[in-house]
């Protein structure tokens, strides 16, 4: 998530934040498909590897990663993908059956974006986690809001991490479970399409060049495997837990994919389980948009929408940093020195809560025990 201008932001099967390799069930009926549509191709095809050209760029419409400018790429650019052989992860273990009846406090993290040792910090300043990095909080319930990956230097050892945590929590009668953010839609979408051409409003772009422009790690991309796909793949979209309607995206786009929460998340993992770059594409740019609930005029409105839709009272989100929204910078490139976020931002009539701290443009990594106070 962060890097966005007002008008636009940066991007975003089984239960959200689980582990595993298991295969994605099938869920709801296609959309714009036919009854009995062809037989996809593998979820995540291999990539050759590539030698980088240059890209050009141009202004787009409607695209809201980081930028103001659209990637447009050369139909002859090619980039380098290194895939590694897939490494199936350990099973979860059973939860203790002599784990504290009822659900613990609940706890939010906001955006990550591979700030490994900043989120081990976080989490064991909070006593969620010890000092070896495993779970410490016996049945507290915890939930990562997306954007785990790009601009920090180990995204993947975010994720693995999380991975650890969802397993070792669900032992001892807890959870830790995650949200898909608009970098888990680019980073499959870079991985599975490469440099396939999509359709955008400034003419030809890519998954790949857009991941580039909004901070892609090669890093992350050489060491990313099978069940980091799948586990990524399989995220929801949207929940709800104790009245707080968890999202990523400051957006209503979510309206635009079912009006449950239960119909959101099945479209969006059968949107990801067919080859179709441009519906992905455009599920990636929709899930970018942001400050859908910043305006002063409008912006309770929206964030009621949501809830009167998908139950809560409060929508809790990521994805803006709070410097964005509180309109102290622009762009992660502006200048952030002075920048202070001492915690999550309640704003919109206090129905809305912003929870991503600003990590990539020196701010802090979030991570807060719900209620949150106006």
């Amino acid at each position: 998530m962060a890097g966005q201008t007002p008008e636009s932001a940066p991007l975003p099967g089984t239960p959200a934040g689980t582990s595993g390799g298991s295969p994605i069930p099938p869920v709801g009926p296609p959309l714009h498909a036919p009854a009995e549509p062809p037989p996809a191709p593998p979820m995540f095809p291999q990539l050759s590897t590539r030698s980088e050209q240059g890209v050009p760029q141009a202004p787009a419409e409607d695209y809201t990663p980081t930028a103001r400018d659209l990637p447009v790429v050369d139909p002859d650019r090619t980039d380098t993908l290194i895939d590694r052989p897939a490494v199936v992860p350990a099973p979860e273990a059973e939860p203790d059956s002599h784990a504290a009846d009822g659900p613990g406090p609940l706890y939010v993290v906001g955006d990550v974006h591979g700030y490994h040792d900043e989120l081990r910090e976080a989490l064991a300043a909070e006593g969620l986690i010890d000092a070896d990095g495993n779970w410490a909080a016996g049945n507290t319930r915890l939930w990562f809001l997306g954007d785990f990956t790009d601009r920090g230097p180990d995204g993947i050892g975010v994720i693995d991490l999380v991975m650890q945590l969802s397993a070792q929590a669900a032992a001892a009668g807890g959870y830790c479970k995650a949200l898909m953010g608009n970098h888990e839609l680019l980073l499959l979408g870079a991985k599975r399409f490469g440099d396939t051409p999509v359709q955008s409003g400034a003419g030809t772009a890519s998954f790949q060049a857009a991941w580039l422009l909004n901070g892609g790690q090669k890093n992350d991309m050489d060491r990313l495997e099978d069940h980091h796909l799948q586990w990524m793949a399989r995220l929801d979209a949207v929940m709800e837990e104790d009245g707080h309607l968890l999202v990523h995206s400051d957006t209503t786009a979510y309206l635009d994919y079912g009006d449950s929460i239960e119909a959101v998340n099945d479209t969006v993992h059968e949107v990801l389980t067919r080859s179709d770059a441009d519906e992905v594409w455009d599920l990636f740019r929709k899930f970018t948009k942001r400050f859908a609930f910043r305006n002063e005029a409008s912006g309770a409105q929206a964030v009621r929408e949501l809830l009167d839709t998908y139950g809560g009272d409060r929508v809790v989100h990521g994805h803006s940093p709070i410097p964005y929204l509180l309109g102290e910078v622009g762009t992660e490139d502006d200048e952030s020195d002075g920048i202070t976020v001492d915690g999550p931002h309640v704003y919109a009539d206090g129905l809305a809560i912003a929870m991503d701290g600003g990590i990539t443009m020196a701010g802090k990594l979030l991570v807060v025990q719900l209620p949150v106070p106006d």
